[in-house]
C-alpha cells in the first residue's frame, strides 16, 4: 500500500537540516495530490510544462509557490511569468533575456537560477561550469533588470554510484561558491543550490544544496 502523503511529508521533512527547502515535485500528479500535500502545510511545489503549471495554478491555493524545474521554452515563458515563484531551468543568456522581457511586461522581477549541466548523460539541459562563468563575466546580464538570478541548479548523472554523485555535487558546490565570490559577494539574494531529487537529495545536501526536489517519495510512496 502507498504511503500516505501527508506522512511522506512529515518523514522527509523531519530529515532536513534547517534552511533546506523541500520543493514537492508534483509533475504527473492531480491538482487532488497537491491539495493533501497542501493540507499536510507543504507549500512549495514543482511542475515541467508550464500548461500543467497554470491548471494549477488556477484552482489550487493562492499562497502556494509554484516552481518551473524543467526545459522552459521561450514561447511558455508568458503562460507563467505573472505568477511563478522561481525558474530553475535557466540555461542559456537568450531564455534568460526573454524571461525579462516578460517580467517587464508583468512589472516585476522574476527570480531564476542558471541551470548546469554537470551529469553525464548528453541528454540533460544547462550552461556547462565554463558557459556559466563565461556568461556571468560579460556582464551583459546586469542590464536584465526584471530578471533575479537567485543561484544555480543542476541534476546529478541518474546513476546508483554515489561517488560519482558525489563527485558531481562536489563540483556544483564550488563553482556556486565560486560565482557568489566572484559576482554576487555581498548580494545575500544570490543564495539558492538546487540540487539532488528523491534518490539523491541526501548527497546533495552533504554538499550545500539547499532546495530539494523530491516526487516519487512524496506522492507515489517509493
Amino acid at each position: 500500500m502507498k504511503a500516505n502523503i501527508a506522512e511522506q511529508i512529515k518523514r522527509i521533512s523531519d530529515t532536513l537540516p534547517c534552511g533546506v527547502t523541500l520543493i514537492a515535485v508534483s509533475k504527473y500528479h492531480p491538482a487532488d495530490a497537491v491539495m493533501q500535500a497542501y493540507e499536510a502545510g507543504q507549500r512549495d511545489f514543482g511542475e515541467s510544462k508550464a500548461q500543467d503549471l497554470v491548471k494549477k495554478h488556477d484552482i489550487l491555493p493562492d499562497d502556494i509557490k509554484w516552481h518551473f524545474i524543467g526545459h522552459l521554452q521561450s514561447n511558455k515563458i508568458k503562460y507563467i511569468a505573472p505568477f511563478v515563484h522561481l525558474i530553475h531551468s535557466i540555461d542559456s543568456y537568450k531564455l534568460l533575456q526573454e524571461v525579462n522581457r516578460h517580467g517587464e511586461k508583468q512589472n516585476r522581477r522574476i527570480a531564476c537560477l542558471l541551470q548546469i549541466h554537470i551529469a553525464q548523460e548528453e541528454t540533460k539541459f544547462g550552461f556547462t561550469p565554463d558557459e556559466c562563468m563565461e556568461m556571468l563575466s560579460n556582464n551583459e546580464w546586469q542590464s536584465l533588470k526584471n530578471v533575479e538570478i537567485r543561484g544555480i541548479m543542476c541534476m546529478a548523472s541518474n546513476t546508483d554510484d554515489e561517488s560519482q554523485i558525489a563527485d558531481e555535487f562536489s563540483k556544483v558546490q564550488m563553482l556556486f561558491n565560486n560565482i557568489k565570490e566572484k559576482f554576487f559577494a555581498g548580494n545575500d539574494s544570490f543564495n539558492i543550490l538546487s540540487a539532488g531529487m528523491s534518490d539523491d537529495y541526501p548527497i546533495a545536501i552533504k554538499f550545500g544544496s539547499n532546495h530539494i526536489r523530491v516526487g516519487s517519495k512524496i506522492f507515489s510512496g517509493e
